[in-house]
């Protein structure tokens, strides 16, 4: 009978290890992934709202011929009522954050214009507060 009760305490005694260490990996996760949405590092840019198909590739393409053609093709989108926020103000922080050391009056300019359209519920919110700490 003191077999039986010992390895009984030692069951609950093991069990009541795993479901706190069970307990913990749960909430250390949690907070992971909440700090990942905070941080806005889980955000996929190319699936924003507010750029139409047909102009993705050539925003792509204006990205990666630099600065000058960027800010053109974003100059262009002005003309066109369908480019609006939030993909339009990620675009302007992207070339923001490109001419942030040719022309950093002008990267402060185009944040501080984004952050003034910009509600705090906007997907694109927690990348211009981690933005804040270099044009504030």
């Amino acid at each position: 009978m003191k077999i039986a009760i010992s390895l009984l305490i030692a069951f609950l005694v093991v069990m009541g290890i795993y479901k706190t260490y069970q307990y913990y990996h749960d909430v250390s996760e949690r907070n992971m992934l909440e700090e990942k949405a905070a941080t806005g590092a889980d955000i996929n840019p190319d699936s924003l709202p507010g750029l139409p198909p047909q102009l993705e590739y050539k925003a792509k393409d204006a990205k990666a011929a630099g600065p000058v053609a960027f800010k053109n093709f974003l100059d262009a989108c002005k003309q066109y009522p369908d480019v609006k926020d939030p993909k339009l103000a990620w675009m302007q922080l992207d070339y923001a954050v490109m001419i942030s050391l040719t022309d950093p009056v002008e990267a402060k300019k185009i944040y501080f214009e984004v952050k003034k359209r910009t509600p705090e519920g906007s997907p694109i919110w927690p990348r211009l507060k981690q933005l804040a700490k270099t044009y504030e």
